[in-house]
């Protein structure tokens, strides 16, 4: 299935493009040439303006756009390399072209510069697609909610089969395959699978090493599925857990909870961030907690808005973000609790629904 396209994407970006005082943007990102268009393949630009939409691509993608890209963008064909067919694709006149400047390389730049003559004016831009994809439709809310339903039934097909005496990549490769079984397209992101001393690295990559009784783990995994994502993390305790780990889970939970409830349209998104780094700094661990409360959540798996401490901006309905506070105690173990929530204009909407309690597996 492809990304469904609404017709109001490319004229709310036009009304951006009027406020930055530019004709046209250039769209090189892939995943913001999806948004606007529907095109899932690897080779294609989007240009869009008041009164132009069109979508670039070369002769392997021609049957795939007539397929996918919405029927409001004229389809262009150029070269393998685009930028070489941009000019004959802009319209006439002098013009102010703007580009994605976390999209396009120095080279890149430099072939365009090289390629339009002085009508034309180069202005870069940042995230103005990126703030449209921020605030997610309800069919994208449900595409989200889909992949974390789906998402969350192999977590507990995974907790039936247990822990121990498997290796952590054991236990990511069968998550992994437990969700394309159920119809993801594929995981949204390489599976952390972390036991013991090793979860104290918040982005551990799966090792050949038994997950033994004692241990503590960090599962962190999601699923792809129509282009979305999803993204969650729990820590489970592989036999009896030491005292100590339960007074830093129970200290990591009452964080995650005070930042679920922040999550709300009222607040800004350094604020969420704050509720709970204060809860974890208030109990000494704050040198321990060194990355962002969280990260929206759509066609990319990270995207905006992101909940720091520096972060701009307020919260705004149909805002998916995670909030994933976490604890790492480097030579012991680490803690992470991670769910998807919805912002809306009253409660947040929690996406996932694995139980937050410690889990104690087999």
């Amino acid at each position: 299935m492809t990304t469904q396209v609404t017709q109001d994407r490319p004229l709310r970006l036009t009304d951006l493009l009027t406020a930055a005082d530019l004709d046209l943007l250039l769209v090189t990102g892939l995943i913001n040439v999806r948004y606007l268009t529907g095109y899932t393949g690897s080779n294609g630009l989007a240009i869009v303006g008041p009164e132009i939409r069109r979508f670039i691509t070369d002769f392997r993608y021609l049957e795939q756009a007539a397929a996918e890209v919405d029927p409001s963008f004229d389809r262009v064909q150029a070269p393998v390399d685009l930028l070489d067919g941009l000019s004959e694709a802009l319209p006439d006149g002098a013009l102010k072209l703007g580009f994605e400047e976390a999209h396009m390389t120095v080279a890149q730049y430099a072939l365009v510069r090289e390629r339009l003559d002085d009508r034309v004016q180069l202005a870069p831009t940042e995230g103005l697609v990126e703030s449209l994809r921020a605030v997610k439709d309800a069919a994208e809310v449900a595409a989200i909610r889909a992949c974390a339903v789906l998402a969350d039934a192999a977590f507990q097909r995974l907790l039936d089969e247990g822990l121990i005496g498997r290796t952590e990549r054991q236990v990511a490769i069968a998550l992994e395959h437990e969700m394309v079984l159920r119809g993801a397209h594929r995981p949204s992101f390489d599976t952390i699978v972390a036991a013991g001393a090793h979860g104290a690295r918040p982005h551990a990559a799966p090792r050949e090493v038994e997950i033994r009784k004692g241990d503590v783990v960090v599962i962190d995994w999601g699923a792809e599925l129509d282009g979305y994502s999803s993204d969650c993390t729990r820590t489970l305790a592989a036999g009896e857990p030491e005292p100590e780990v339960r007074e830093i889970y129970e200290l990591v939970l009452r964080a995650q909870l005070a930042g679920l409830e922040a999550a709300r349209a009222t607040r800004s998104a350094a604020e969420v961030d704050a509720t709970a780094r204060e809860i974890i700094e208030a109990a000494g661990q704050g040198e321990n907690f060194g990355h962002g409360l969280g990260h929206g959540v759509g066609l990319d798996v990270h995207e905006a808005p992101y909940l720091r401490r520096r972060s701009k901006g307020q919260l705004q309905p149909g805002n998916v973000v995670t909030v994933e506070p976490g604890v790492y105690l480097q030579g012991q173990f680490g803690v992470r609790i991670e769910d998807l929530v919805v912002v809306t204009e009253d409660e947040p909407e929690v996406l996932t629904s694995i139980p937050k309690q410690l889990i104690v597996a087999d």
